[in-house]
């Protein structure tokens, strides 16, 4: 069956239809991982958002046991190739399957190549995935224009508390669309983790006296978010050690007075480079991320900027003075991309001993 990619600024692509065939209109993002397709799709940073794929081959490996949550979040699919066959040890079944049993709309078979490159040279756009020839693009147009991803974090955060049992310091996780992978390492360095929604009140989680608080990632506009920064100010307020992951990281910076803003086509990828300013060393990141804090809008009196992106010099991370608090853009979890920045968990869990 024909799909139809429609743009906000009329551009169409036409290509093959492949998971469900119902029309979806949703904001156009690329992510430049080669690997990791299942756990993009189940990334609930995407809520709201339709991912191009930007390597040309997805799929050959199947479904396989690596969710990052209960279900898949992008409103949309675009890849240049769907594999028809797939090939793991660890599979348990195909993409297509996994795409309509997802109710997700997609097309493959368009240039994702020429798809980036507009994205990158126009920024992100709104777009339309759909299987009906006779569109009309005076009726489309005004519709993609329109569009907004609206509150998101209320989608995806769970909706009651829970917990990973463990024997080490108890930690307080806020799920704002947190991916599973930050609770597991968490887990598994001994934490004993307690998920929180995203509209828990602060006095609830200091009334369980953690040993450290967990701010984790999400989707959506953090502007939009004003009611959890207000309650992320008071916990910062306290004495107990806070770590932050992508959204979490825009909150806490929301919160001490600072401006976020939204960048041109975002980052989102496994091959992003940052640098810890302390040591100078640059780290490959994972990151997810369509705003970014504006580090000259923080009172310097507040915080210091830890890391830097390398391509474009924006703000990845901060460490509050006077405080237990260091919070990071990119993804130390991971899932998919390189490892290489897990150490910031192990840096958490010294200061939850008191380490200096």
């Amino acid at each position: 069956m024909k799909a139809f990619l429609i743009l906000e600024d009329g551009t169409v692509f036409e290509g093959t239809s492949i998971g469900s065939a119902r029309d979806m209109i949703s904001e156009i993002v690329f992510n430049t991982s080669m690997t990791g397709y299942l756990e993009v799709l189940t990334d609930p940073s995407y809520a709201g958002q339709a991912v191009v794929m930007t390597y040309p081959l997805i799929g050959n490996y199947g479904v396989t046991p690596d969710m990052e949550s209960e279900k898949a979040w992008p409103d949309g699919y675009i890849v240049r190739e769907l594999s028809r066959v797939a090939s793991n040890f660890r599979c348990e079944g195909e993409l297509e399957e996994f795409l309509v049993k997802q109710d997700i709309p997609g097309i493959a078979g368009i240039d994702t190549r020429a798809l980036t490159k507009l994205l990158r040279e126009k920024g992100t756009m709104n777009g339309m995935i759909t299987t009906n020839a006779n569109f009309s693009l005076e009726e489309v147009l005004p519709a993609l224009q329109a569009y907004k991803v609206g509150d998101v974090v209320s989608k995806v955060t769970c909706t009651d508390t829970y917990i990973l049992e463990g024997k080490g310091p108890r930690v307080a996780l806020m799920d704002f669309g947190a991916k599973k992978n930050i609770a597991r390492s968490l887990n598994q360095r001994g934490c004993h983790v307690t998920v929180y929604p995203a509209d828990t009140a602060a006095e609830e989680i200091i009334q369980s006296k953690p040993d450290g608080i967990m701010l984790s990632n999400g989707p959506g506009d953090p502007q939009s978010c004003t009611s959890i920064i207000k309650e992320i100010k008071k916990l910062s307020d306290t004495t107990i050690p806070i770590f932050a992951i992508c959204l979490g990281h825009q909150l806490m910076a929301l919160a001490h007075g600072a401006k976020t803003y939204k960048l041109k086509y975002g980052h989102r990828g496994g091959n992003h480079p940052v640098k810890d300013l302390q040591s100078g060393r640059v780290y490959i990141s994972s990151q997810n991320h369509g705003y970014a804090v504006d580090y000259s809008t923080m009172d310097p009196a507040a915080a210091q900027e830890a890391f830097v992106n390398v391509n474009d010099g924006t703000n990845e991370g901060l460490t509050y003075t006077g405080k237990h608090i260091f919070t990071v853009q990119f993804h130390p979890e991971a899932c998919p991309g390189p490892q290489d920045s897990g150490y910031l968990f192990d840096r958490f869990m010294d200061m939850m001993k008191g380490a200096e």
